[in-house]
């Protein structure tokens, strides 16, 4: 199979697909129709050398995936007539604010957004643990306590995805997950992008987001292995504080089992294949002639 840097997103009712240099969005409108918008792809990385080093780099794929990938929803759910934004859109305090911040005022929603996202992201995946683990100091040594977090973290994790996978409105952003990955897999085997040649194709995909939050768990189980302490204090400004380096070390892992097909790769990203069954789901032919969109989208402009 060819291997390629394009990733995507599941929007609101359609996909997103990012080359190197410009993302396309390609969303189902109110008429039955597709629409496509093109931006180009910014970001740390072309802000800084910094950046582009391993590690950093990883650090700067997260930031710019959360800050983006929340303006990309906003606008897609715009784009598909979602009720709640045009009730957002028409409530007097949108209209207080919109008068008084201007322009700016979308650009703060979006980084209030990932700022909450980022709080509760904390509090829910790496405070609480610690705070569960904390209860089992007694029982076990200090070295044992960084894996009890951990294991309570995956727990915490995967109870999360199945909830969210029972709502009717998440179900349908998983099908059109299944169909970007779908469409980047019939892409990679150097076959033509029809909705005939997508369907069969397998919705798994090794360089996944969601395989990505799995290594981030695992990985940060590994490092506080190596940071040891019976305060549930420093345990938690520790959690806190080496969050980048974890997402670093993860995003060059699974950088890593994107480009390779040895047998220890299988091994290590067939966990994040098999939680990808919760995450994706089948889509049906118009969720692929939307993703195909967004994938000929970027084509179009990155033809190399």
């Amino acid at each position: 199979m060819k291997r390629t840097n394009i990733g995507g997103q599941a929007v609101v009712e359609g996909v997103m697909m990012r080359g190197k240099k410009i993302y396309a969005m390609a969303v189902r409108n109110p008429q039955g129709g597709i629409t496509i918008e093109k931006k180009e792809w910014g970001g740390l990385t072309t802000k800084s050398k910094l950046f582009k080093l391993p590690i950093f780099r990883g650090v700067a794929a997260f930031v710019d995936s959360l800050v983006t990938g929340t303006k990309i929803l906003m606008r897609s759910a715009e784009i598909a007539g979602e009720d709640w934004v045009e009730e957002a859109q028409s409530s007097r305090f949108e209209k207080w604010i919109q008068d008084k911040l201007g322009d700016k005022i979308n650009d703060i929603l979006i980084y209030c957004s990932v700022g909450m996202s980022l709080i509760l992201g904390m509090l829910l995946f790496f405070l609480l643990p610690v705070w569960l683990g904390n209860f089992f100091k007694t029982v076990v040594p200090v070295w044992a306590l960084g894996v009890i977090e951990g294991l309570i973290r995956i727990a915490i994790f995967l109870l999360y995805l199945f909830a969210i996978s029972r709502m009717k409105e998440i179900h349908r952003v998983f099908q059109y997950h299944g169909a970007e990955h779908k469409t980047i897999n019939c892409f990679e085997s150097e076959k033509e992008l029809t909705v005939e040649n997508v369907m069969p194709c397998t919705r798994l995909h090794k360089r996944c987001g969601t395989s990505f939050l799995l290594f981030v768990m695992i990985i940060s189980m590994v490092v506080f292995f190596f940071v040891r302490t019976d305060s549930m204090v420093l345990r938690l400004i520790t959690r806190i504080v080496l969050v980048p380096v974890i997402a670093g070390i993860s995003y060059e892992v699974i950088r890593w089992a994107g480009n390779s097909e040895s047998k220890l790769v299988a091994a290590i990203s067939y966990p994040g294949l098999c939680l990808q069954k919760i995450t994706t789901a089948e889509p049906d032919a118009k969720q692929i002639e939307t993703a195909i969109a967004a994938m000929k989208g970027v084509l179009e402009d990155e033809p190399e």
